[in-house]
Formats: structure tokens, C-alpha cells, sequence
């Protein structure tokens, strides 16, 4: 299996507070691995700097091999194309219609504007919003907006996706709705997909590998019945939703 991202020895702290403390994990190409942990472990900061938005302290990323500390700014730009992000909030402009969201992109690109047409329309359609271009984001539900960002997302094209928290803030039935489109995506685009998240259940569903952070590192990464049969105290206690032992929130 081909690697498609690899995160090397990452370190990065806030103050005195380190967050990542020399974390390895492959990420390989056309899987969804869902990134796991405890809220404060560090799971969107690696998200973050595999986005470009954050320099680590030490350590590097690779994506198909290319380090982006070996790499130019115009280099680097170009590597970071690869990349969309779905937001845990869709991160839609408030200012512009769906229409204009999704077409944002694009028109940065230079693109016609017969060509931003008919990919906004193609994409809508794929993310089941076909007749809400002239909408604003306040007039949309959290998962309607949802679906816009990634809609926005993949007018660009990208090969590597990052969602953050896709199932934050929304209902059961939204929640399962979010979870097919993260499969419809890889299916319909073949992109390589990160889904950090603290959603066990959901991460189960969709992961063909789920990787837990604890205390800055990886300590497991595996096929979503694997972490059922860890033995790690750790693991387990987070799996089954316990607060007791190390993993306690004080």
C-alpha cells in the first residue's frame, strides 16, 4: 500500500504546554483514517499542520515523499493545493450565497465563468443540495452547511481531504448523513481522507484505519475491530466512554 502522507517525529508546543511530542503516523493513499483521542491531545493540530496552517517546533510532513521544510514557498504552495478541508463549522463566508461559496475557488483559479457554473451546479447535486445555490449559510441547517463546505471543498479538486470534527454539533440522523458523504466522497473522488474526530462510533463506520492520540503520540493504529481487542488500558477506557484512570478529566 502506498503512503501518501507521512508525519515525522512532529513535535509543537503552546507556551510550556506540548502538544505533540514527536508523533509518527503514515497516512496511506486513497484510505480514511480517522484520528482519535481526548479533546486537548493534540488531534486538530495535526490536522492543522498537515493543512499548512501551523509550523511544527521539530519533526516534518512528507506527502508522496516531498518534506515540506525541503521545499520553496511557491513549491510548497503547490504541494498544499492538494488539500481541502472541511471545518468543524463549514467555515462558510456569511457575506456570500451557497452559489458563491462554492464557486470561490474556482474563480480564484481564473476559471470561466461557464466553467464555475457547471461545476457548482455538478457539485451541489453530488452533496444532495441541488436547489439551494441562491441561499444564504444562516438560512441552512449545521448539516445542509456542512454539505456546502465540502461541496466548496472539492471545486478545487483536491487528492487529500481533512474533515475536523464533520459530526460535531449535529443530530443522529445528520450525524449518519455526514458519515456516507466522507464514503461517497472516497468513492466518487478517490481522495485520501484524515477525519479527526471524537466520535468513536462514527469513526468505525467510515475508517479503514483509526489512529489514537494520547499524550502527544500515536499509541495505536489500526483497523477499526483492533481497538476492540487492544489491550490497552487506555484504549479501552475511551472506547467504552469511562473516565476512570489515566485518561481521567480532572
Amino acid at each position: 500500500m502506498k503512503t501518501r502522507i507521512e508525519i515525522r517525529k512532529l513535535c509543537k508546543s503552546f507556551g510550556e504546554k506540548q502538544v505533540l511530542a514527536g508523533l509518527d503516523l503514515n497516512i496511506y493513499e486513497g484510505e480514511i483514517l480517522c484520528v482519535i483521542g481526548k479533546s486537548g491531545t493534540g488531534k486538530s493540530v495535526i490536522m492543522k499542520h498537515i493543512a499548512g496552517l501551523l509550523s511544527p517546533d521539530s519533526g516534518d510532513i512528507l506527502i508522496d515523499g516531498r518534506a515540506y521544510s525541503e521545499q520553496s514557498p511557491v513549491d510548497l504552495g503547490e504541494l498544499l493545493a492538494q488539500i481541502g478541508i472541511l471545518f468543524q463549522g463549514a467555515a462558510l463566508f456569511d457575506s456570500m450565497n451557497v452559489y458563491d461559496n462554492v464557486a470561490f475557488g474556482l474563480r480564484r483559479r481564473g476559471e470561466s465563468e461557464d466553467k464555475v457554473s457547471s461545476t457548482v451546479k455538478e457539485l451541489l447535486e453530488s452533496v444532495g443540495l441541488p436547489d439551494i445555490a441562491d441561499r444564504m449559510p444562516s438560512a441552512l441547517s449545521g448539516g445542509m452547511q456542512k454539505r456546502v463546505g465540502l461541496a466548496r471543498a472539492l471545486a478545487v479538486k483536491p487528492s487529500i481531504m481533512l474533515y475536523d470534527e464533520p459530526t460535531t454539533g449535529v443530530d443522529p440522523i445528520t450525524a449518519g448523513s455526514v458519515d456516507r458523504l466522507i464514503l461517497e466522497t472516497r468513492e466518487r473522488h478517490g481522495v485520501t481522507s484524515i477525519v479527526v474526530t471524537h466520535d468513536i462510533e462514527s469513526a468505525k463506520k467510515i475508517a479503514d484505519r483509526i489512529a489514537m492520540v494520547y499524550e502527544g503520540q500515536v499509541i495505536h493504529a489500526g483497523p477499526p475491530a483492533s481497538l476492540e481487542d487492544s489491550d490497552n488500558e487506555i484504549i479501552k477506557q475511551f472506547v467504552a466512554g469511562r473516565a476512570d484512570g489515566p485518561i481521567s478529566v480532572s
